[in-house]
């Protein structure tokens, strides 16, 4: 079955511990948390003191998204926190190995970002010591983008080369993810979807959740 992760990106930050507790009452499998620094991506949105009060109130595992400059720094920040993932991208990280092995290393799992335009071959040699790969299927930096159809083929690419290197890492696909393209994904071998506004803003979040659980 898919896993889902709703971005809380789109929550009401008004209520967000009500947002929180109702998706994971609801039956989402993590709760993402998207940190951007505002220079890495053109958007600023939170820190250790708002996520700490997230952990305290989910009942499901936290999965960190970095869209950051100085990655090292970040994790140092969040570690305390105990997520099930950090996840930090590609793009922006000179020593890749050496952030993979420190996440490792605190006891969380480390996962790789691909923006849309990086193809799946740049992690090919660092597939072996990943838990999770994470497409972005918009660009980073805002919620509510419309879904980039090419990641399915990428998501493709990447399962096979994911069954091939590492059977046991997930691939997660952020962006623009509904009950329209959810089939999709799962073809192409996706295991998890990050899904923001579809989630937060549906009528009912039980029902959305559900439907992207295949």
């Amino acid at each position: 079955m898919m896993k889902v992760a709703p971005s809380i990106l789109s929550a009401d930050f008004g209520n967000l511990q009500r947002d929180i507790e109702e998706i994971c009452q609801s039956g989402c499998d993590l709760v993402h948390v998207d940190v951007m620094d505002g220079h890495f991506v053109p958007n600023l949105t939170i820190g250790p003191v708002v996520v700490s009060a997230v952990a305290a109130c989910a009942t499901k595992p936290l999965d960190i998204h970095l869209m950051v400059e100085n990655n090292t720094f970040f994790v140092e920040l969040f570690a305390p926190l105990k997520p099930e993932y950090i996840s930090f991208h590609i793009e922006e990280e000179k020593h890749p190995h050496r952030l993979i092995q420190k996440i490792r290393s605190l006891g969380i799992k480390p996962a790789i970002v691909l923006n849309p335009h990086t193809p799946p071959e740049a992690i090919e040699y660092l597939l072996q010591d990943l838990d999770m790969v994470l497409l972005m299927s918009v660009n980073p930096g805002f919620g509510g983008q419309i879904f980039i159809d090419s990641v399915i083929k990428k998501a493709s690419c990447l399962n096979e080369m994911r069954n091939r290197l590492n059977p046991d890492c997930l691939i997660e696909v952020d962006g623009g993810v509904n009950d329209q393209n959810i089939q999709l994904l799962k073809d192409a071998g996706v295991d998890v979807v990050v899904a923001g506004s579809y989630v937060f803003k549906h009528e009912n979040r039980k029902t959305a959740i559900e439907s992207l659980q295949i």
